[in-house]
Parts: structure tokens; sequence; C-alpha cells
């Protein structure tokens, strides 16, 4: 790797996440030449601060990235994460992002008082 580059760790393990979802902590960390425990302090920083959402798949995780968020780069305000990832992400070679599921509605809100329809 370059001794410096135009985008940080974060970016491009987000461009990871964007070009394949269901990418493991293992392969983004071989791709970048970073640790694998540095891609997992990345993907929590990404995860916490809003701009992935984890959801877990069997024994793996997918990612979903929140591509309406606007960057926290301040000279960038006014962009959003999905407008820099059309730039740099190749469309043709990117896996498709499912659809994240709704979540489920409560169908009560209230608990009832202990004994309650006891006989």
């Amino acid at each position: 790797m370059p001794p410096w580059s135009f985008l940080t760790n974060h970016a491009r393990v987000l461009l990871c996440i964007a070009h394949d979802p269901g990418v493991r902590l293992r392969d983004i960390a071989v791709t970048l030449g970073i640790t694998e425990r540095s891609a997992y302090g990345i993907v929590t920083d990404l995860a916490n601060s809003g701009y992935i959402v984890k959801e877990r798949d069997g024994r793996r995780n997918r990612y979903h990235v929140q591509v309406h968020l606007p960057l926290q780069e301040p000279t960038a305000r006014d962009r959003t994460v999905g407008e820099v990832l059309n730039l740099l992400v190749d469309k043709r070679k990117a896996k498709p992002q499912p659809k994240l599921p709704k979540p489920a509605k409560s169908t009560s809100t209230k608990k009832s008082p202990r004994g309650a329809g006891r006989v």
C-alpha cells in the first residue's frame, strides 16, 4: 500500500461493504491490507455512527449502507454517502443490497396485571 491515500480506511471499508454487503471482516482486512481487528473497529465505528446497519444472516453478518445520510466531512455536508459511493463503486461488479426487513408490529402494548385471566 502507498504511504498515503485519498481515502481513509473508514471510506475504504465502506466501499468494500458497498461492493459486497455480505463481505467478511477477514476479507475486508485482506483486501485493504489492515488487521482483522482494525476492520472490526472500523465496521463498529460505521455502525455506531449509523452509516451501516448490521443484520445477522445465519452465522454471518450482512451490512446495509445508509446512503441517505450526509457525510461527516465539514466541507461536504451537503453530499450524502450514497452520492460519494455512486462515484466510487462500479455498479457492474457490486452485489445488490437486499431490502431491510420491516420491524414486526407489536399486537399488544399493555401488559395484563399479574394473575389476570387466571381461573
